[in-house]
């Protein structure tokens, strides 16, 4: 498996493009997204399990009922949601993608970001999509990442590689998401890209896996957004046969897109809304693997950890306590803790005891911009890993003036 460069364009037959158009106030910041395939593609989606939903997810789901998209749409600046017309917008943009490409209209993906429960301007978009189709190329993979931001401080970016059934098959992926990030996908917008050839029900059967084990392993905030959305559209020009049925090309794929939404799940934890530190915490000797991702999960989610991280403290007893409330089963005497970085690793509990350490060298490992918490539950061999981010001060004013 190889990282290779191109976002969403690295697989073959993909194009993107991001411009201005006048949702969002700065002029330097693109703020609408085009991304088209040169074939019909295979489709599958992960959308909120918030129970308010952003208008653009109900055109979406009714889009891919038939497991088929050529394009995707999306805005940021305005998340088209509790509008009485929002539906209608989100009908419009897929139309006016339709107008300007010549792609139906029931075969776009259509997506918002931003602030909720403002009436979204339509004009902005209508006049920026001509600027929007005449900028599509394989090189317009950066400014479709930027244009989807809100919050977020770095483009999400990545493409990887394998070899599967004797072709090289690409996959590639940009993500937003900084805040307003929690598990139980979607936590995020994210559009994927491959040239696997992939039945629209093995496509939704792959995605639902690599999932699970990465996006739905991430929260900055404890808050789950109404309108994210994951979609994957494969256009099966990397010349690979059809994956139709589970089998060892079915296995490679699932790992090579578990790998980029790997990517995208590290990316987005460290670039949580005011953070300064990616927060890991990897769980192994777990009894079963719910328990190990229900203990990382709580792991991350720990205000008060995340608060002691932002510090470099390595006040580990907020490990065991967030360890402690969580909903399993299993034995806290024989809980093992070490606290690691590029700088080192050093145990700071065994079984479910502190034990003495040098507080000086725990800063140093905390200091860095990466910090992992392993927890050995030493009583099985499942393991999980999940990402978050340290809890600053800046968060806080981020959110306190996000409208204005």
């Amino acid at each position: 498996m190889k990282i290779i460069q191109g976002g969403v364009c690295a697989p073959l037959g993909f194009k993107a493009s991001g411009v201005h158009c006048g949702i969002r106030k700065n002029k330097s910041k693109e703020d609408l997204a085009l991304l088209v395939s040169d074939v019909l593609c295979s489709a599958a989606a992960v959308y909120t399990t918030n129970k308010v939903k952003g208008a653009p997810i109900i055109v979406t789901k009714a889009h891919l009922e038939n497991g088929r998209a050529q394009a995707v749409i999306c805005n940021s600046g305005n998340a088209n949601t509790c509008n009485i017309d929002g539906v209608e917008k989100a009908e419009r943009m897929c139309a006016l993608t339709s107008e300007y490409t010549g792609i139906p209209a029931q075969d776009v993906i259509v997506a918002s970001t931003g602030v909720i429960g403002q009436v979204l301007p339509i004009e902005p978009i209508e006049g920026g999509m001509k600027a929007l189709v005449a900028g599509l190329g394989r090189e317009g993979a950066g400014k479709a990442a930027r244009a989807i931001m809100t919050t977020d401080t770095v483009a999400k970016e990545f493409a990887r590689e394998d070899v599967i059934g004797g072709k090289v098959v690409r996959v590639g992926a940009m993500a937003k998401g900084s805040g307003m990030i929690h598990p139980n996908m979607a936590t995020l917008l994210c559009f994927v890209t491959t040239d696997a050839a992939v039945s629209p029900r093995m496509l939704d059967k792959a995605l639902h896996a690599a999932v699970e084990d990465t996006l739905n392993m991430v929260s900055i905030d404890g808050d789950t957004s109404t309108n994210d959305m994951l979609t994957v559209m494969a256009s099966g020009l990397s010349g690979a046969e059809e994956i139709d049925k589970e089998g060892e090309e079915y296995e490679k794929f699932t790992a090579l897109l578990t790998a980029v939404l790997t990517d995208i799940s590290r990316a987005i934890a460290k670039d949580g809304e005011g953070a300064t530190r990616l927060l890991e915490c990897k769980v192994s000797g777990a009894p079963d693997i719910p328990t190990a991702k229900k203990i990382a999960k709580s792991v991350v989610c720990s205000s008060l950890l995340k608060a002691a991280i932002s510090a470099a403290d390595a006040n580990w007893g907020r490990v065991l306590c967030a360890i402690g409330y969580t909903d399993a089963q299993f034995d806290i005497d024989k809980i093992d803790v070490d606290l690691s970085s590029k700088a080192g690793s050093i145990a700071v509990c065994r079984n479910g005891s502190g034990v003495p350490f040098d507080e000086d060298e725990a800063k140093k490992i905390l200091s860095l911009d990466e910090v992992c918490v392993r927890v050995n539950c030493n009583i099985g061999k499942a393991c999980a890993t999940a990402w978050g981010c340290d809890l600053t001060c800046d968060y806080v004013k981020i959110n306190a003036d996000y409208r204005t």
